[in-house]
């Protein structure tokens, strides 16, 4: 066996570096089978998008306010006149606030994009698998993924996790075909393309980056070694060009970074999130570091999931999202990569298993042990690599099945993911209990048919691999279906039935409805203010701010603990005429906990109350600030 780094021997088994099926290898049945997975993905993600409104009312806010400023769109801005950013960099908020102009501010223009993000990841997906193995290894994979319950909430909500799932498939792809070309016998331009392929990953990832900040650098650890690995060309060259491709990854994520830092802060808006108006203050901690250590200035620390455990994922809150299949993959990916022991470094097949391997293993990990801020949701990441390693694992040795180890591991398999299925169908004991029973049924049928599959002959296969497949993800699909009828909104989407999630705090930090009444009020002589209104808190501000089409200035950012404005500043923009109402009151924790941090946001409030008269505006306590002051 030759060694992981080296070239191997002359007497070591050859394997072709680059192993791509043609399209036109394929049976006739592959091309209408990938219509109908991608065709479903999209009916999954679009069917009734309409009901979920604006979703997280503090992006699609953002979003309205893109369509009346150039300037609130490069920053990420909340609010038209630039008072403060969302507390992530706005790449993700660019393709709404596109499509958004072209079709106007409503739900569908911003959250179809989202969908049709997730049918694009599964078919990236697809054919990244596909490449090395088989069609039949990438339609399971994309099927996996795309009934996963998570990844069904995500691509049908607005959160910057839908665009970062793509972009970082999209990486992964071209890591693949970076290995694919990167044979030392293929001559300068096969070596060239190998090296484009590396850089366009590094930007991609790097794109991530000013999508969702550090979480885009989970899975640079195994693309990197995977082509460290597989590459087919010499050490040196390999480092090189890795050191290259962290090149690309630096300019993709820096640009942005870069021009902010260097924007003069009196001509742009307070940066979200940060204590001190710095946006590499919101990369290495709110967004960064303090995600793992726990030490994020500025939050409110609520995260409601528990204390850091190898089992988070499987816990009470977190399990139903993406867990359903993770034992098996992880069963799988021990086992192929047992098999491909003796294979030559080269051989892309072991490559792709360190990619997703690596990338399920380090966000998996990560997710569970960080002592930060987490949520469910942002368990979406880990769908393409749960996909890709049970449709890689599971058709490799369903091919194999007449040799005893395979049926072994394929009946562990399935029985390991039917008994976690019924343990997690159990968690809401009311909910479809027959459903349990037909995956027991299934289960144990296929696990059986697996076992006596030499008795049985070739004939039975297919049945077999029905019951596999239904015991398999008949769970997780059922879970995704009832997510797309329900309605999902707030910041911190959960996926599952109505009566799993209503435990949960998928709309705690919800924008208020605000009553006609009170948007007409806001609206009266908008056009003398630069705000209409100032309110504690972003999703406060945000819902207005939907209501009116107007500029509402979020006090304290988004979870009212930014220093931003400071008492001094909100009184002289107050006598300047350029802030209308004040506005007492919402959901959320912006709300109920703008003491916290600095006490800026107490202050004002403290302020207005002390100067100015209240009125009252169907439910709503209003503060005219143009009026004269008590």
């Amino acid at each position: 066996m030759t060694t992981l780094l080296e070239a191997p021997s002359r007497r070591a088994p050859v394997v072709p570096a680059v192993v791509v099926r043609s399209p036109t290898q394929d049976p006739k049945w592959v091309r209408p089978s990938v219509v109908s997975l991608l065709v479903g993905t999209g009916l999954l993600y679009i069917w009734g998008l309409g009901q979920a409104g604006w979703a997280n009312s503090f992006y699609s806010a953002a979003v309205q306010a893109s369509t009346h400023s150039w300037k609130a769109f490069f920053f990420g801005s909340l609010d038209s006149a630039n008072s403060i950013t969302v507390d992530k960099p706005p790449a993700a908020l660019w393709v709404m606030d596109l499509s958004a102009r072209i079709f106007g501010v409503n739900s569908a223009s911003i959250l179809v994009p989202e969908a049709l993000m997730g049918v694009a990841a599964v078919g990236l997906l697809y054919l990244t698998v596909r490449r090395i193995f088989s069609p039949a290894a990438g339609l399971l994979a994309g099927a996996v993924m795309a009934l996963t319950p998570v990844a069904t909430v995500m691509f049908r909500f607005n959160n910057p996790d839908a665009f970062l799932v793509l972009l970082l498939v999209a990486a992964a792809y071209a890591v693949n075909r970076a290995i694919e070309s990167a044979s030392s016998t293929g001559g300068a331009s096969t070596r060239a393309s190998s090296t484009r392929w590396l850089l366009f990953a590094g930007l991609l990832v790097g794109t991530g980056f000013i999508t969702k900040m550090m979480q885009a650098f989970l899975v640079v650890p195994a693309f990197g070694l995977a082509y460290l690995i597989a590459a087919d060309t010499s050490l040196k060259r390999r480092v090189r060009q890795l050191l290259a491709a962290g090149a690309a990854m630096l300019v993709g994520s820096g640009w942005w970074i870069a021009i902010v830092t260097l924007w003069p802060a009196s001509s742009r808006p307070y940066i979200g999130g940060s204590q001190n108006n710095s946006i590499l203050s919101l990369v290495f901690g709110y967004n960064g570091l303090g995600r793992l250590t726990g030490h994020e200035t500025g939050s409110v620390g609520i995260s409601g999931v528990g204390n850091p455990s190898l089992l988070r994922l499987f816990s009470i809150k977190f399990g139903a999202q993406a867990s359903w299949l993770i034992p098996a993959a992880l069963l799988l990916l021990v086992t192929m990569l047992w098999l491909s022991r003796r294979t030559p470094r080269t051989d892309p097949r072991r490559a792709q298993l360190v990619i997703w391997g690596g990338w399920l293993l380090g966000t998996g990990l990560t997710f569970s042990l960080m002592s930060g801020i987490t949520h469910p949701y942002y368990t979406v990441a880990l769908t393409p690599a749960i996909g890709a390693l049970v449709g890689i694992g599971a058709t490799s040795l369903w091919a194999r099945r007449n040799e005893r180890s395979s049926r072994i591991v394929l009946a562990a398999a399935v029985g390991l993911t039917t008994w976690w299925a019924v343990q997690l169908l159990d968690r809401d004991p009311t909910w479809h209990v027959e459903l349990r029973v037909l995956v027991v049924f299934a289960g144990g049928a296929a696990i059986v048919g697996i076992a006596a599959t030499p008795f049985l002959g070739r004939r039975f296969g297919p049945v077999i691999a029905v019951a596999a497949l239904f015991a398999s993800i008949a769970g997780p699909a059922a879970y995704s279906i009832a997510t797309a009828g329900a309605l999902h909104s707030g910041s911190l989407p959960t996926a599952g039935p109505a009566s799993t999630t209503s435990h949960n705090y998928s709309s705690l930090l919800d924008a208020p409805t605000v009553p006609g009444a009170v948007a007409q009020a806001l609206e009266t002589d908008a056009s003398r203010s630069r705000w209409v209104a100032a309110t504690v808190g972003s999703e406060n501000a945000a819902g207005y701010e939907l209501a009116t089409d107007k500029a509402i200035m979020a006090i304290g950012g988004y979870n009212g603990t930014d220093p931003t404005p400071t008492l001094a500043q909100f009184e002289t923009w107050v006598a300047q005429g350029k802030i209308h109402f004040f506005i007492v009151g919402g959901t959320g924790i912006s709300a109920n906990r703008a003491g916290v941090g600095r006490l800026t946001a107490s202050e004002i409030t403290s302020w207005v109350e002390a100067n100015f008269t209240a009125v009252t505006v169907d439910g709503t306590t209003l503060y005219d600030l143009g009026a004269d002051g008590t």
